[in-house]
């Protein structure tokens, strides 16, 4: 490479390249690197239009940007920020810094369907260059705000999303600074992409690990405030260009080639630069009235698209059919840290510093009209707003700045004593046993650390190195260690607030159709809102919108404390606990799907039946959510016909219970309020005519559980009735149960309950099937499978509760505790897994069947081992008589009759002489006449 020595960093290229050969084994690529780096300055500060080189949230160069607009008063402002975001910024003056642009999408048209929903935000803090150059550019009349960087939807379209990738913007890095607090606040950007304006970090591991190991910190903030931020708070405009751009261009050369970043970075300069050439182009500006604010990364940009004077040609792709919905969300401090991977606590010390350097040097920062929650100052003297200089040959301050070591500035007792008493009495207040000698072994191990680091006077992160080193001891007694009081010491983590009037109009709705309530809902803190329904029956509207936004927001968000809402069941009292304050966001997200929380609620209802997840388990759920939330009969027939839909093409039964729990419910409702509506019938012929014909397979199938044939079989005999009188066949049932030939122990017992439901297995052939069971020993250890059978049958035969206890009851009596006891865990272990909610019926049973008493136990005769009562041979009946001759004669209806009622004896052949009446009989008749005196008067009293 052939070093150019005209211009103004001549001599400054010609040091590098001799320094180069000097100290460097291969001093070619060094001397090309450093060269390339001076020729990068010396481009982009001698560039037509003015490039303003920024760090994302650097007080330096927020002070930069206050100082340079107030020179220059620029009318035209290029911004490096999504260009579709730009009618929000007007919002900005209704919130309370900071907060965050936010792009959101829910439904895709050209984007995988997985990738939803899509989310990019954009943190915005008072202490940010380009929030000083927003509220310049909105407060100052003629000055236009162009933002020139891609949509977001190119955001997407340009940056593959990985498992393991947070967005195209996150920084890159190994180091500690990745575990930034996951706490509330640390959430409220959710897991959209970050977009930021001159996100400065090494894009090469190696760099940064040097950087840290010689510049002796632990974090990547805490050397950039060091080594950067602090030395630059002073600087003038020219130097702290140069000095932006050496580090920007630095850490752009030191990066691994070919990396897909790479080109999404290349590409984003073209589309900007395009964009600024086009509006220069339409709009006639001068590019001397003109500033261009981006990343000092991209400053030193080398495409051939950079600069005015460039015609090469770029094609901006279209955006996708994607539907975008753009606001304000909350954000905060430590959001904006765990979002972008800086140390914890670093925006803080940053804002710390920014109103620090504010009140130093006296400059009036640009701040919009009716900003919520900032500081005014109507007093106290302000520096001059300079008048505006002319444009200025570039002269090298680079030479200067790299060659003596920055002014440094002394120790400040008076800051340091008043942090170290400000630390002490934190602790106390959060449980330490801190005291003064705490805060003087603060003060002089923050010294003592400052010194073995190389610096002149402690910096913050010395200081809370220091204050956890001498408070906290062993434990941390509360919620919040000493390095979080750090934090909270230095300016706290920041939570900012959307105005109502930056709200969407959903939101806006909520706050005003909860106003009865009396409560300030903007407010972070959980409040409490008592409900009376009786006495105010006016809030029963609030009422019904907590409850739809207790189902659409975050549990956290809208909690019901006493009341609740069931089907058929309204409370007439609630309490509930509101923090609308701090679920701002996923209200505002809301916002995004409709205009009214109601019309919201009946899109995702229909959504949900209408996924490719959806089942039938899931349409009844839908349709019970729109029965107590919503007032629209026709929703609920649409979500119920979905439902007869899913169910008739579902081909597993894994979701048989929750089918069975629920429309067991739905129909109890609806019979317990009017007519069943039509769909519920068809639900019903349509489940049971499925079921029969998925019972056989589910019974030989292994993924099918025992839990779940339990349930088919619960819904064939519980809905048998009502299906039965819509017009289904009980054979389809009987067929099923008869080729159904299980082979798990569980589901052989569930085939020998629905056989005796049938009537296909009596009650005393099952007791002789069990006894044999427990009389194999090769049997013994797989019983408590046949237990849990029985167990799963008592969904659909409760009647055989009686049966499993006895059951239960023989084994007990009668295995050896050397069988017993190896496979009662097991027994236990099988009844909490598949029948934790039937064992109580079973105990129910049980304290029916059992005594009460210990004293009764010892003379209790179970009531299955009791020996039956002698039977008294049944008399033949009187054949003589017209009676006995028809029914003889025609003997079919005598034979259905003892068929319907199981009686299998047959016709007996008796003479006249076994017809006599006995003599017990005659004489139990005349000593109790009542009985034939009736029978008598009844026969009497019926009209022939």
């Amino acid at each position: 490479m052939t070093a150019l020595t005209t211009g103004p960093f001549g001599a400054l290229r010609e040091q590098l390249t001799a320094a180069a050969g000097a100290f460097a084994g291969n001093s070619g690529a060094v001397a090309e690197i450093l060269a390339g780096i001076v020729d990068d300055v010396d481009r982009a500060l001698g560039e037509e239009l003015e490039i303003f080189p920024v760090c994302h949230h650097s007080p330096a160069s927020a002070l930069a940007m206050v100082r340079r607009l107030r020179a220059k008063q620029p009318k035209v402002i290029y911004l490096e920020l999504c260009e579709d975001l730009q009618p929000l910024l007007g919002e900005l003056r209704n919130c309370s810094l900071p907060v965050a642009v936010q792009a959101f999408a829910s439904e895709l048209d050209g984007f995988p369907a997985d990738w939803g929903p899509l989310s990019v935000v954009a943190p915005i803090t008072e202490a940010s260059a380009e929030y000083q150059a927003i509220a310049y550019a909105l407060k100052t009349p003629g000055v236009e705000l162009v933002l020139v960087d891609r949509s977001t939807d190119h955001v997407f379209q340009w940056s593959p999303r990985r498992p393991a990738d947070a967005g195209d913007e996150a920084p890159v890095g190994g180091d500690v600074e990745a575990a930034a607090p996951a706490g509330e606040e640390a959430a409220l950007h959710g897991d959209a992409v970050g977009v930021e304006i001159g996100d400065l970090r090494p894009r090469f591991a190696e760099l940064e690990a040097y950087l840290l190991h010689h510049g002796k910190v632990r974090h990547w903030s805490e050397w950039w405030d060091q080594y950067v931020e602090q030395p630059l708070v002073d600087a003038d405009h020219d130097t702290y260009r140069q000095v932006m751009v050496l580090i920007g261009s630095l850490f752009r050369r030191l990066r691994p080639a070919g990396a897909e970043r790479q080109d999404r970075d290349e590409d984003r300069e073209r589309y900007m630069w395009t964009r600024m050439r086009q509006h220069l182009a339409a709009s006639g500006a001068d590019p001397a009235d003109c500033l261009y604010v981006c990343g000092a990364f991209h400053a030193a940009s080398r495409v051939e698209q950079f600069g005015l004077r460039s015609d090469a040609p770029f094609e901006i792709g279209p955006r996708t059919g994607t539907r975008w919905h753009y606001g304000l969300i909350p954000s905060s401090h430590s959001a904006i840290e765990a979002q972008f991977g800086l140390a914890p606590g670093s925006v803080s010390i940053a804002s710390a510093t920014w109103t620090k350097a504010v009140a130093r040097t006296k400059l009036s920062p640009f701040r919009l009209e009716g900003q919520r929650g900032g500081r005014t100052r109507t007093g106290g003297r302000r520096r001059a707003t300079p008048a505006p200089v002319p444009a200025a040959g570039v002269a090298d301050r680079l030479s200067g700045y790299l060659a003596q070591p920055p002014a440094t500035q002394g120790l400040d007792e008076a800051e340091l004593r008043g942090w170290c008493v400000d630390i002490v009495r934190l602790a106390r207040r959060n449980g330490y046993l801190a005291s003064t000698a705490d805060a003087i072994a603060v003060f002089e191990t923050s010294i003592l650390l400052a010194g073995l680091r190389n610096r002149a006077r402690p910096t913050p992160y010395d200081f809370a190195d220091a204050a956890v080193t001498c408070i906290e001891k062993d434990v941390v007694p509360g919620r919040r260690d000493v390095r979080r009081l750090c934090e909270i010491l230095f300016g706290g983590d920041r939570v900012g607030q959307v105005g109502y009037e930056a709200l969407p109009p959903l939101a806006r709705d909520v706050h005003d159709r909860l106003a009865p309530l009396g409560l300030d809902l903007e407010k972070r803190t959980i409040q409490r809102a008592l409900v009376d329904l009786r006495a105010n029956p006016e809030l029963v509207p609030c009422s019904d919108l907590l409850w739809r936004l207790r189902h659409l927001l975050p549990r956290d968000a809208v909690r019901p404390i006493m009341g609740e809402r069931r089907l058929g069941q309204r409370s007439i009292q609630e309490s509930w606990d509101l923090a609308l304050g701090r679920s701002q966001r996923a209200l505002i997200e809301l916002g995004y799907e409709g205009v009214t929380v109601e019309q919201v609620l009946e899109q995702r209802l229909r959504r949900a039946v209408r996924g490719p997840e959806a089942t039938a388990s899931v349409a009844l759920k839908a349709v019970e959510d729109a029965i107590r939330l919503l007032d629209s009969p026709r929703l609920v027939d649409e979500l119920g016909a979905r439902a007869v839909e899913l169910l008739a093409a579902e081909r597993t039964v894994d979701d048989a219970p929750e089918v069975l729990r629920r429309i067991r419910r739905l129909l109890a409702h609806h019979r317990a309020t009017g007519p069943l509506p039509a769909w519920c019938e068809a639900f019903v012929t349509t489940g049971y005519a499925h079921y029969c014909t998925l019972l056989p397979t589910a019974f030989l199938d292994e993924e099918s559980g025992v839990r779940q044939v339990g349930a088919m079989l619960g819904f064939l005999f519980g809905m048998e009735s009502l299906a039965l009188s819509l017009g289904c066949d009980r054979s389809q049932l009987e067929l099923a149960v008869a080729q159904s030939h299980p082979e798990t122990p569980a589901k052989v017992a569930l085939l020998w309950a629905a056989r005796h439901q049938l009537g296909l297995l009596p009650l005393a052939e099952l007791r002789e099937r069990c006894a044999a069971l427990l009389a194999n020993p090769l049997v013994v250890p797989a019983f408590p499978q046949y237990l849990s059978g029985f167990v799963q049958a008592l969904e659909p035969v409760p009647g055989l509760a009686p049966f499993v206890v006895e059951v239960m009851s023989s084994a007990f009596a009668r295995l050896p505790d050397p069988v017993l006891l190896p496979w009662l865990p097991t027994l236990i272990t099988t009844l909490r897994e598949h029948g934790a909610e039937l064992v109580p019926l079973l105990v129910r049973e049980a304290g029916r069947t059992f005594p009460g008493s210990l004293a009764a136990l010892d003379a209790w005769v179970p009531p299955w081992s009791a020996s039956p009562p002698p039977s008294t041979p049944a008399l033949p009946a009187a054949v003589s008589g017209p009676v006995a001759a028809l029914l003889a004669a025609n003997p079919q209806s005598v034979d259905a009759v003892a068929a319907l009622l199981g009686c299998d004896g047959g016709w007996h052949e008796v003479d006249a002489a076994t017809t006599a009446v006995p003599a017990n009989l005659t004489a139990l008749l005349a000593a109790h006449p009542e009985t034939v005196d009736a029978v008598a008067d009844l026969l009497a009293a019926t009209p022939r």
